[in-house]
C-alpha cells in the first residue's frame, strides 16, 4: 500500500491501490485530492508525488516516458518558488513527459541514492536511467529545453 504525501498540507496518506483506481484518493487530514497513479494510467497533467516506496515503480518503471523528478523540501524558498512553474509544465506536458516531486526530508533513501546535496535539484529519467541533472531554480524555458532534449533522445 503506497504512502502519498499531500501536496497541500504535507500529511502522509496510505492509499489502497484497488480503491484509488476506482475513485479519487483524498487526504485524511485536509481532504485535498491526492496525486495517485495506480496501474498504467498516469495522469501527466499534475505533478506526481513520489516516495522511497514508489520511486522504482513510478519513475524507473515509466518506460519511454521522460520523467522530471523535482527533489524539494517544504522549508526551501527556491523550491517553493519553482513549484508553480512545475505545475504549469505538468499541465502543458500533453503526455510528452511526467513531472514528479520527491520530498527529500521524508524520503532520504532516494535522496541519498542520487546524492542530492542541494535543493532544488531536478533529475531527468528516461527508460529507467538518469540522463540529466539540473541544480537550482532555473527559468521555465531552460527547464523546458532540458526536458525536450531528453524526450527527443
Amino acid at each position: 500500500m503506497p504512502i502519498i504525501a499531500c501536496g497541500k498540507c504535507g500529511a502522509k496518506n496510505r492509499v489502497e491501490t484497488q480503491k484509488a483506481e476506482k475513485r479519487q484518493a483524498k487526504c485524511g487530514r485536509c481532504g485535498n485530492e491526492l496525486p495517485f497513479a495506480g496501474g498504467s494510467s498516469i495522469d501527466t497533467s499534475k505533478p506526481l508525488f513520489i516516495t522511497d516506496a514508489t520511486f522504482a515503480r513510478e519513475v524507473l518503471g515509466a518506460g519511454n516516458l521522460t520523467v522530471l523528478l523535482d527533489c524539494w523540501a517544504p522549508w526551501c524558498g527556491p523550491c517553493r518558488a519553482i513549484a508553480p512553474l512545475l505545475d504549469q509544465l505538468a499541465a502543458e506536458s500533453a503526455g510528452r513527459y511526467l513531472i514528479a516531486k520527491l520530498n527529500v526530508d521524508d524520503n532520504p533513501r532516494v535522496a541519498a541514492q542520487f546524492q542530492i546535496q542541494s535543493i532544488p535539484t531536478m533529475l531527468i529519467f528516461k527508460n529507467g536511467s538518469l540522463i540529466d541533472r539540473v541544480v537550482g531554480a532555473l527559468p521555465k524555458q531552460a527547464i523546458v529545453e532540458r526536458l525536450e532534449k531528453a524526450a527527443a533522445a
